[in-house]
């Protein structure tokens, strides 16, 4: 997950029929559309859903130096006792990395200290990535439900789960404060409770990634969409596209690998998961959703 870099500030304004927050979290745009008349309740959910982002941009960034993601990075092997929320978490990223027969691996984002996709045609070597190999695996590691022990030099980065957690956490304080039509975005991670007020659904546009341009008009009636993907970041080595998508089992791009996968399911975390199962599926990513019987856009 990574950490904002710009200050913190709330921007509440008046959107018919109701009311918008706007603010930066977890280095994404984020937005809360709030379908109320009354505008203390409206700007109480904003503010409230707003201090839980930054609050979990806080608890579980890598980037930070005083939260429990970096003493588990920083134990040199030894064992850290999480609290609960954490343990949560990482009890549905062991399942992810089970479901996945291990292609969903939150001890890969070493991979990135050799993996830059910035467009250039700078490739890391074999022997670059069969270097690094030995520090991805969760299989290595020692988990049991509280105590989480890491061998020295590996690290785990929670950044493929953090935003959509924090969107399903974001609901359940807005389903807490009242029952109005809420809309949470962040960073094109979405969830509504309900339609908003006068339509059926709430309309969500999808940007091709290629382009920046809206792909695809989604109605949203409740549930939420998750987004993964990035067209934009790739290497070109020899003629050879190199997409950003990698397998942690191999330590190298995964072939034939999509575009963008957007999910729908009702709630955000695990339609992230299915959108990021469906990346690393390359190829087969169609066939995959299909099986999973839930709504999906894949895009090549």
């Amino acid at each position: 997950m990574t950490a904002s870099k710009t200050p913190r500030s709330l921007d509440f304004n008046a959107k018919a029929p109701g009311f918008s927050g706007r603010f930066a979290a977890m280095a994404s745009p984020c937005e809360v559309i709030i379908h109320s008349e009354d505008p203390k309740l409206a700007f109480h959910m904003a503010d409230s859903i707003s201090a839980e982002a930054w609050r979990i941009e806080d608890t579980y960034s890598r980037y930070q130096s005083n939260n429990a993601i970096y003493r588990i990075n920083n134990a040199c092997g030894k064992s850290v006792e999480v609290d609960e929320e954490l343990a949560g978490l990482l009890n549905f990223a062991n399942t992810c990395w089970q479901l996945s027969d291990g292609a969903f691996d939150i001890t890969s984002g070493v991979l990135r200290r050799i993996w830059h996709f910035d467009g250039s045609d700078q490739i890391p070597s074999v022997a670059q990535v069969n270097n690094l190999l030995p520090l991805v695996g969760w299989c290595k590691c020692q988990w049991d439900g509280r105590n989480l022990t890491l061998p020295e030099g590996m690290e785990i980065d929670l950044g493929g789960v953090g935003k959509k957690y924090a969107v399903d956490r974001a609901a359940g304080i807005a389903s807490q404060l009242s029952d109005v039509p809420v809309l949470i975005n962040f960073g094109g991670n979405l969830r509504a409770n309900r339609p908003p007020i006068g339509a059926r659904a709430w309309q969500v546009g999808i940007e091709s990634h290629a382009s920046d341009e809206t792909s695809a008009a989604i109605e949203l009636a409740a549930g939420s969409l998750a987004t993964s993907g990035g067209a934009k970041r790739f290497l070109v080595k020899d003629g050879i596209r190199y997409g950003h998508v990698l397998d942690p089992r191999t330590g190298w791009p995964v072939k034939g690998a999509a575009d963008s996968v957007t999910v729908g399911r009702g709630q955000c975390i695990e339609a992230g998961f299915l959108a990021t199962l469906a990346l690393l599926k390359g190829g087969n990513a169609e066939v995959f959703l299909s099986e999973q019987d839930c709504p999906h856009w894949v895009y090549r």
